[in-house]
């Protein structure tokens, strides 16, 4: 996280000056408690935002600042604010939040909203618009999920002047809130408000997509050869997404297959550096007094290359595990004793170690977890 972190349309670490974000919550205070730091903090930097509610506050006869109460014209001035919305009754939520998104041009929508309804119609109106959705989330209820930390530090006075402004939902004694009504969230104020990054649906494929479009009725066309169709439901239909012979996807195929190469091809290069190893890990080279281990030295380094190699460029389990089946396999099978009672592994301090190190390399490379891959600067702040 850069150090001045805001919302943005790849992440939450941009530079605000040119955001143009839209909070989602249920009513007026919300948007102190859950957001109010992130708000404070985006206007701090310049950005727009707008502020729109599920519903009006107490004394609200209006949707916008002419007609809001005293107590939400203070919270949102404290933040910075001087533009927020009421989603309008009896219309469709998600038309609605998506008709604040065009109108604003925004960036990012954020949805503090804990409503069932209102935060699915936020997010059906930021897909359809294609918007970057991040939902507000303490770190209690995203337990084994990334989340984005914003540092508020900065402007918790501001948070807790919006909190201050709503005496009939909480009151403020420092840092700690205190619910007036049961159901409220209350407690201690802290430097920082987290979130987290909602994923956008999968692209729908173009063939499906043309076959949609042919299949829906045009605005005038003849009912009768509109009825003629084939209906999304009829089996008889190749582009039905539920047609029980659609064959499975080519791309799960490939992959399979690739892994299945990779492993042996993986499979046949332990073996060639498992008997490699062995025939040479008895070599050494002697420098006066001193007698060093080339042999084995050069064999284990080789055999290392070649798994963590493997685990950091293709990170998979199954191709390195395959290499360690024909590596140790080999230099196990190399070390019996042969009809003829020669002995390519002989006892040793060197053919110990080399029947146990490649083993030890193999089983820290398998265990070692997955790191996460890192992003590029591009979603990153400045």
């Amino acid at each position: 996280m850069s150090a001045n972190p805001t919302l943005g349309s790849s992440s939450m670490v941009m530079s605000g000056s040119a955001e143009r974000i839209v909070f989602v919550h249920d009513r007026p205070g919300d948007e102190a408690w859950f957001t109010g730091g992130t708000i404070a903090r985006l206007r701090g930097d310049d950005a727009g935002v707008v502020v729109l509610f599920g519903a009006r506050a107490p004394g609200d006869t209006g949707d916008s600042t002419s007609g809001a109460s005293s107590d939400v014209r203070a919270a949102l001035s404290a933040l910075g604010v001087s533009g927020w919305r009421v989603l309008p009754p009896s219309t469709d939520p998600a038309a609605a939040v998506r008709a604040v998104l065009d109108e604003v041009r925004a960036t990012a929508i954020v949805i503090g909203a804990r409503s069932e309804l209102l935060q699915a119609a936020a997010v059906d109106a930021a897909h359809a618009s294609r918007v970057p959705v991040f939902v507000s989330r303490g770190v209690t209820e995203a337990i084994g999920q990334r989340i984005v930390a914003i540092d508020v530090s900065d402007h918790i006075e501001q948070k807790l002047a919006a909190l201050s402004a709503y005496p009939d939902r909480w009151t403020v004694d420092g840092r700690v809130v205190t619910a007036v009504r049961p159901g409220d969230p209350a407690g201690s104020v802290t430097g920082t408000e987290t979130y987290l990054r909602a994923t956008p649906p999968p692209a729908a494929p173009a063939g499906r997509a043309a076959a949609s479009a042919v299949q829906a009725p045009q605005p005038g066309a003849d009912p009768e050869g509109a009825a003629k169709q084939p209906s999304p439901a009829d089996p008889t239909d190749p582009a039905d997404p539920t047609d029980p012979a659609d064959p499975a996807p080519a791309g799960a195929f490939a992959t399979g297959a690739l892994r299945a190469v990779a492993s042996l091809f993986a499979l046949a290069a332990g073996v060639v550096f498992g008997v490699l190893g062995t025939v040479a890990h008895q070599a050494t080279l002697v420098l006066g007094p001193v007698t060093l281990p080339v042999g084995l030295i050069l064999a284990t380094l080789a055999a290392s290359a070649l798994l963590v190699g493997l685990r950091l460029v293709l990170d998979d389990r199954v191709v390195v595990l395959a290499c360690t089946i024909g590596l140790v396999g080999s230099i196990f099978l190399l070390s019996l004793k042969s009809t003829g009672g020669s002995v390519l592994v002989p006892a040793g301090l060197a053919g110990t170690l080399w029947t146990v190190l490649p083993t030890l390399v193999a089983s820290l490379v398998l265990a070692w977890p997955r790191l996460p891959q890192r992003r590029g600067r591009s979603g990153q702040g400045a």
